[in-house]
């Protein structure tokens, strides 16, 4: 229940005792009531504080300062001392059931449309093969691309994936769009240099970027599913420490689930296209994708840009270093490309990008996205 405006609950006023008793002339607690006072009238229990607390900064090593043994413990004393705002219910009201259907329904719809619109793509295509010209073919691939381009948009506009204003990076959708560009033309381009090119068109690898597309619903409700519980238990922690234990595996549970259902879409996806591209590049950059977006969504955008950025260079790297090869005295710095290539194909080269980015990320959010603070809603 929330407290009174007026008056404190019961541990409340034992609490003033207690601090009362402790603080004698000099009241350490007293400025920052003060500095934080807003944060302490609206909060519903002391956590909701600790995680405000902890995203200013204050640390337990800051609430020893204040004569407490943690963070939690000075919240306590804050969310005692100070009473609730006089006709504020001090609980957001949670939205009606119905309502809330509608939003998930809407949602949904909305990251269903990269999928759909790359899947009517494809059985166009395939269906025309023969009949329609090259131009005709090929504008039928763009209107399709732009038609998913566009649903992404929204998508990330609104729902689990939405990041809000300056929770986002404006060079963000540059590397994703370079990252999604390689899927379709990286690993040609890459066969075309090492060979002695490039000479031509290269070969398009629609397969993966199908079943990327078709894995924008399923990341938007392992987001919703990561944020929803998340919230529980930061209702239902007692402690900073006690929520971060809960939150690091619910997070690996959260990539692995999607792992998985993003492996059997690039499967099936696969099998429709009869084979090309690289799988195991495509689930790293899948896993890579979702985990930029959780830390963005989170607050988190300038760790996520940064591994994008990172698995967008080793991409672009890797060419250059075997066109810089064929220059008088360089050809040592193509060995490790042509040593991977040699190894595993030339889709190892995406593949250690985005799995080396996604995991430097996970890393991240392991710690970032264990805060209290991460899932406070503005």
């Amino acid at each position: 229940m929330p407290r009174a405006p007026e008056i404190a609950h019961t541990p409340a006023v034992s609490a003033r005792k207690l601090s009362a008793a402790r603080r004698g002339p000099v009241d350490p607690v007293k400025t920052l009531m003060h500095r934080h006072r807003e944060l302490c009238e609206r909060a519903v229990d002391p956590l909701e504080i600790a995680a405000g607390l902890e995203a200013h900064g204050v640390t337990d090593r800051t609430a020893a300062r204040y004569r407490h043994r943690d963070v939690f413990s000075l919240a306590e004393e804050l969310y005692a001392r100070v009473p609730a705002v006089a006709g504020e219910p001090g609980r957001v009201t949670a939205p009606a059931p119905m309502r809330d259907i509608e939003t998930r329904a809407a949602w949904s719809l909305r990251a269903l449309l990269p999928g759909a619109a790359c899947t009517a793509t494809a059985v166009v295509l395939k269906l025309t093969d023969g009949v329609l010209g090259g131009e005709a073919r090929l504008t039928v691939a763009l209107v399709g691309a732009l038609v998913a381009l566009l649903g992404l948009g929204l998508c990330l506009r609104s729902g689990p994936l939405h990041a809000a204003e300056g929770r986002s990076s404006a060079a963000a959708p540059f590397y994703g769009y370079w990252l999604l560009g390689y899927v379709l033309y990286g690993d040609g381009l890459l066969d075309q240099v090492l060979s002695g090119g490039p000479e031509g068109p290269w070969t398009v690898t629609p397969a993966p970027l199908l079943g990327l597309a078709l894995a924008v619903a399923p990341a938007a409700w392992c987001a919703h599913l990561f944020s929803v519980h998340a919230h529980r238990k930061l209702a239902g922690s007692r402690a900073l420490e006690e929520f971060a234990a809960g939150v690091r595996p619910l997070l690996f549970g959260t990539v692995a689930l999607f792992l998985c259902v993003l492996a059997g879409l690039l499967y099936l996806a696969d099998l429709g296209y009869g084979g090309g591209g690289a799988p195991v590049a495509a689930a790293a950059l899948g896993v890579l994708l979702l985990l930029a977006r959780l830390l963005a969504v989170h607050g988190f955008p300038e760790p996520a840009t940064t591994g994008l950025a990172a698995a967008c260079a080793v991409e672009a790297v890797a060419p250059a270093l075997i066109l810089a090869g064929r220059l008088p005295g360089l050809h040592f710095v193509a060995r490790p490309v042509d040593a991977v290539v040699a190894a595993a194909g030339t889709g190892a080269v995406p593949a250690i990008a985005c799995g080396a980015a996604a995991l430097g990320l996970l890393i991240h959010a392991t710690v970032a996205l264990s805060r209290a603070s991460a899932h406070t809603r503005a």
